[in-house]
């Protein structure tokens, strides 16, 4: 336990600005991560289309994302973070303009792409600028509340999405950012730092080529086995994309000057928090699939009751994630992210039965899930933070946000696949045994938080 625990340090009102506007940025990229999938049949209508074309609108933003990721620690340590923060967010701006005015899929295809593009580089490098100037004392706290703005991109998303396709049109989806990213521009000037470059920094081409090319096929494929099961094509795409990531990893490892440092996986603290917000992902991403199929398929509901149990739990996440802030703070990461795992396995529990819970359970077990992945996630990511000097957070910030997605694509594909083949979508026992492995997610993530916080009071929080 850290030295905290009985009184919080007053967070200065400039730290809270740096990350409301930083966080502006994370909200977009969240929302369009979730909106724009909304409007993928109205845009195939008004394109007249098809679907297999107008889909890439939500595939290749995602797979753009997981592109650039890898290179925003370069380039965050060759120009500043702050730079990139800003930069990256005004070609996102300029992207959702050129979505909201696209005459044909092709041209929203390539923005959507160059939206992706930003968006990779433009989280990660928000995340630098307030882990390397903000008091690590205040981490836990910031984060909570940033997590709050975006945990309520998913929760809220599709409430406004559905809400604008039937007022308006699809393209003010992309509309909204344009006055959000430009208030973000000029608050952002004066208040967040634009960071030191390094133009000694070398780039390892090697090591990008390999991460920017296996990471969106692992990140792909995990996507469209969701959606469309195991084709030839997603087999392949998982089988190479899954190759090439291995391959960077013993690449960085002998490399005088890798693209992402590996190394800080060999400190404790960071290598349990950094896989503990990888198996959150696991964990989020897989019931992010199963859970609306199971609900539909076996216990019968419409698509607007799946909706309204995602926004239980999603309300939940948001609820509590300043309150896991502060607990973080005082308490110290590793006890508030032991805590929220424990809820994870047990929101798991009643599905496990060869029955559908009752209502009642149904919003005990939503409400424990969403509140459990806010107490698990964000302390975890903030642990791994306060775990690295301010020269490393680029670095630190881009490995726990590729091991997150990563977690997130094969706790997906194992969860379709374990259903898939135990009886399929409609079959009961075939789901019982998927919230099986769900739990089982939850039972190794409470050993990793455990370690960590075993770790946490052995290396107490300590200043920047």
């Amino acid at each position: 336990m850290n030295d905290n625990t009985s009184t919080l340090q007053s967070i200065p009102k400039r730290s809270w600005g740096i990350a409301a506007v930083t966080g502006a940025g994370a909200f977009m990229a969240m929302l369009d991560s979730t909106v724009a999938n909304l409007a993928i049949e109205s845009i195939r209508e008004d394109f007249s289309s098809s679907l297999s074309i107008v889909q890439w609108v939500a595939t290749g933003y995602l797979c753009a994302l997981a592109v650039s990721l890898p290179a925003s620690a370069w380039l965050g340590v060759r120009y500043g973070y702050g730079r990139l923060w800003a930069s990256s967010l005004a070609v996102f701006v300029l992207a959702s303009i050129f979505c909201a005015i696209a005459p044909d899929p092709s041209t929203l295809i390539v923005a959507r792409l160059i939206q992706g593009l930003a968006g990779g580089l433009m989280v990660p490098a928000g995340q630098a600028v307030i882990g390397s100037t903000i008091d690590k004392r205040q981490l836990g706290r910031i984060f909570g509340t940033l997590g709050l703005v975006i945990a309520l991109g998913p929760a809220i998303g599709p409430a406004v999405g559905g809400f604008l396709l039937d007022a308006t049109s699809w393209r003010w989806l992309f509309w909204i950012n344009v006055p959000i990213g430009l208030i973000a521009l000029i608050a952002a000037r004066g208040l967040v730092p634009r960071g030191v470059g390094d133009s000694n920094r070398v780039m390892d081409f090697k090591g990008f080529a390999l991460l920017s090319i296996g990471l969106p096929l692992l990140l792909f494929g995990a996507f469209e086995i969701g959606l469309s099961g195991n084709s030839q094509t997603v087999i392949v795409a998982l089988i190479f994309g899954t190759a090439l990531v291995i391959l960077f990893v013993f690449t960085a490892l002998q490399s005088k000057n890798p693209l992402i440092n590996l190394r800080l996986l060999q400190r404790t603290t960071f290598s349990t928090a950094t896989i503990t917000t990888g198996l959150t992902g696991a964990n989020m991403y897989g019931g992010l699939l199963v859970i609306p199929i199971y609900l539909q398929l076996v216990a019968g509901m419409e698509p607007l009751s799946t909706g309204l149990w995602f926004l239980v739990m999603g309300l939940g996440s948001a609820l509590v994630l300043p309150v896991a802030g502060s607990l973080t703070d005082r308490f110290g990461p590793g006890v508030v992210s032991l805590a929220g795992t424990v809820l994870l396995l047990f929101s798991a529990i009643p599905f496990v039965f060869p029955q559908v819970p009752s209502s009642t359970v149904l919003t005990v077990s939503f409400v424990a899930r969403g509140v459990g992945m806010a107490l698990a996630q964000m302390p975890a990511m903030t642990a791994a933070y306060t775990a690295v000097s301010g020269e490393e957070m680029g670095d630190a910030t881009t490995l726990v946000n590729i091991v997150q997605r990563m977690g997130g694509a094969i706790g997906a594909v194992g969860l379709v696949v374990i259903v898939q083949h135990t009886g399929g979508s409609t079959s009961m026992t075939a789901h019982n045994i998927g919230f099986t492995s769900l739990a089982a997610i939850s039972a190794l993530t409470i050993i990793t938080a455990g370690l960590m916080y075993r770790q946490s009071k052995l290396n107490p929080v300590h200043d920047v």
